[in-house]
């Protein structure tokens, strides 16, 4: 089956610290959902820069869902306070220097991201993206069984005074 796409754009910003060993910190700050007209806007857009703290808008990014990944959506979803998460790198040429890479909202990918040491931060779940998600979850997310296991029992492995090997 294929993934269910929304667009959307992110906002990451630079905030400025008072540091021995930084001057600055990149971070996501918000996930703002784009319409289908999205592709004519440019990559990257400067928003603010007011010399303490700048504001870009990344463009071109989607939010994927997958019916593999239902649960982690469901869980995200179901969490006191659901996040998108964001994966971001920083780069050398191009501004702004620090730029989403992936955009998700499973919990089991984002553990994933950062399990391989990627920088993965979240920012608060926008209300539409959440409609679309429980849309997506009542779709495709199925709680799994959970069944009654068998203590062992090691009486019940022994037949005639013997043990079974």
């Amino acid at each position: 089956m294929q993934a269910a796409r929304i667009p959307v754009d992110v906002i990451m910003e630079r905030v400025p610290l008072h540091h021995r060993w930084a001057s600055e910190r990149w971070q996501p700050a918000a996930i703002v959902p784009v319409d289908a007209s999205f592709a004519t806007r440019p990559a990257s857009e400067r928003l603010e820069d007011d010399g303490e703290r700048t504001r870009w808008r990344c463009g071109g990014c989607e939010i994927e869902l997958y019916p593999s990944e239902a649960e982690g959506y469901y869980m995200n979803l179901t969490a006191p306070d659901p996040k998108v998460f964001v994966m971001w790198r920083m780069f050398e040429h191009g501004e702004p220097p620090a730029r989403p890479v992936i955009v998700t909202v499973s919990y089991h990918e984002a553990a994933r991201f950062m399990d391989a040491n990627e920088q993965v931060e979240g920012v608060a779940l926008p209300p539409s993206v959440a409609g679309w998600m429980r849309a997506f979850i009542a779709t495709h997310y199925r709680p799994e069984v959970k069944r009654k296991g068998r203590r062992h029992q090691p009486a019940a492995a022994q037949t005639d005074g013997e043990r079974k090997p």
